[in-house]
């Protein structure tokens, strides 16, 4: 078994990307305050993370060219963070500790 974690920051505004709404295959959250959510328990191996951003920036009236963000992803033993860096057209990703 795996855990698994995802921190949003909103780099245009240099803050975090509070009350995005992520899918994590059929799990569906919200990241919190500090733009993060935490998974808990999942099971090894692929999986796709899903990011609203078109309706989290839409919801700020603010303009995008990212309906979503789609990460098809290697969650492996132990754990595993997935940092996203977005901004309206443009965004960065790597796998966090």
């Amino acid at each position: 078994m795996s855990t698994a974690s995802t921190h949003v920051l909103d780099a245009a505004r240099g803050l975090p990307a509070a009350g995005l709404a992520v899918t994590l295959g059929d799990r569906q959250s919200v990241t919190d305050d500090d733009g993060r959510v935490s998974w808990g328990e999942v099971e090894a191996g692929r999986h796709v993370l899903t990011f609203a951003a078109g309706d989290w920036f839409g919801a700020q009236g603010r303009e995008t060219f990212f309906r979503q963000v789609v990460l098809d992803v290697v969650l492996g033993p132990g754990h595993t963070h997935v940092a996203l860096l977005l901004s309206p057209f443009a965004y960065t990703t790597y796998r966090g500790s």
